[in-house]
């Protein structure tokens, strides 16, 4: 049989719910949103950080980013049948839970000074996260009309984004400002302690509230149409595979970048800025983001999400090249600028990509999260690329992935017949 999933299936999860009000349902989602955001934005704070501790070089130190971003690969299938079985809103409980457990695994880390011990840490801090994104994404996608979900998602995006702008303030405060010349290494890995026990804290206090409120409950389409099954798999829509790389190559080109920015602007060449004054200006890649979120949901109300996804990507290769090229505060300000290019790459590859899936949506949803290992395997390149060939000519690899995105938004997101 032949299957054209060109309209979205998404509505028949629930059979009234464009009669429902799901404002305060998405209104409390904002606040994952905005705690994820803010946690994986520490680790831009952690690397050079570390990486200064322990002695590591550029590869080495993007062990942080490996080992945060493979829990995506390890985790997310399990968790989407996870969620699956208990329903969206225990599975954000339970990814809360199990972040919080990370969070609190720095403490140990630090009074250990172990390298590998942090990188533990790091792991179950992101399965964490990785459960609360295979809940809480396609969650919002399902909330509402299936036209705008690309819009929808993207607003909520926008406090992740806010969530990464604060971040480096918080880290560069509690984290590199408490560094001192005359501290032992001992006492600047212990540095990491307080922020990380009240990160857990908050995550617990969270953890309390969603398992308190009453959000909808939304059947999995699998049990709505079990009347009319359908063959096959996610894996057999093109356009699902083709976001699946589109989400890898993102992630990491976004996560290579941030990664890279202290260490970036700390080159006299560039801004010869200290540590602790370079992470305050990753505030303004993830704002821009924040910013670049508010006004594409906005305007993919008026335009098509793929052209807008392929034109952010087009101009975020254009910047990379005159960072690569340029020096000082050119350089500078055009990487940060991709970060107004990112804002709305995420949310736009994920709800292309899940567009008429029907009773696979649950399937595709993990396969995108487990995308997300391009955070892992990119930034880890980039730093040999960056130990081999110099920092800022290793820029050249996220112009490769913002090429691919470019032809997802024109061509690769559109749906087509699947044979099953």
């Amino acid at each position: 049989m032949a299957i054209t999933p060109i309209q979205s299936d998404v509505n028949r999860f629930s059979p009234n719910t464009e009669n429902q009000n799901y404002t305060f349902a998405l209104t409390s989602l904002t606040s994952l949103f905005f705690m994820w955001g803010f946690i994986t934005c520490l680790n831009d704070i952690l690397i050079p950080h570390l990486k200064a501790i322990f002695e590591l070089s550029y590869s080495e130190a993007m062990l942080v980013q490996f080992c945060f971003f493979s829990a995506y690969f390890l985790v997310s299938i399990p968790a989407g049948k996870i969620v699956k079985k208990v329903g969206f809103q225990k599975g954000i409980v339970l990814g809360l839970i199990v972040a919080a457990i990370g969070c609190f695994s720095f403490y140990p880390a630090a009074a250990m000074h172990s390298y590998p011990v942090f990188l533990m840490a790091l792991f179950i801090l992101a399965s964490g996260i990785t459960v609360l994104q295979v809940s809480a994404n396609p969650y919002v996608s399902i909330l509402g009309n299936p036209e705008t979900a690309s819009s929808r998602l993207t607003m909520t995006q926008a406090f992740n984004s806010l969530g990464t702008t604060v971040a480096p303030f918080f880290g560069a405060y509690l984290i590199l400002d408490q560094v001192a010349e005359s501290m032992s290494v001992a006492q600047q890995a212990e540095s990491v302690q307080l922020p990380y026990v009240l990160l857990a804290g908050l995550l617990l206090i969270l953890a309390a509230i969603f398992s308190y409120i009453k959000l909808p409950v939304i059947e999995h389409i699998e049990e709505s149409v079990a009347e009319k099954p359908i063959a096959g798999s996610a894996w057999q829509y093109r356009h699902l595979v083709l976001g699946a790389i589109g989400i890898f190559v993102y992630v990491g080109a976004e996560v290579s970048i941030g990664s890279f920015l202290v260490s970036f602007f700390n080159d006299p060449n560039i801004a010869g800025l200290e540590e602790s004054q370079a992470a305050k200006y990753i505030a303004y890649y993830w704002g821009g983001a924040m910013v670049g979120r508010f006004i594409g949901a906005a305007v993919m109300q008026k335009l098509a999400a793929g052209k807008v996804l392929a034109f952010n990507a087009f101009f975020a290769t254009v910047l990379i090249i005159v960072t690569i090229f340029a020096s000082g505060q050119i350089a500078m300000w055009a990487i940060l600028l991709v970060g107004l290019c990112n804002s709305i790459m995420f949310p736009t590859i994920f709800s292309l990509a899940i567009t008429g899936l029907g009773q696979h949506t649950s399937q595709g949803s993990g396969i995108l999260c487990l995308a997300i290992v391009g955070g892992a395997v990119l930034p880890l390149i980039q730093g040999v690329l960056a130990d081999s060939i110099g920092l800022q000519n290793s820029f050249f690899l996220p112009i490769i992935c913002y090429a691919f995105i470019a032809y997802y938004g024109l061509s690769g997101s559109k749906p087509v017949s699947v044979k099953v």
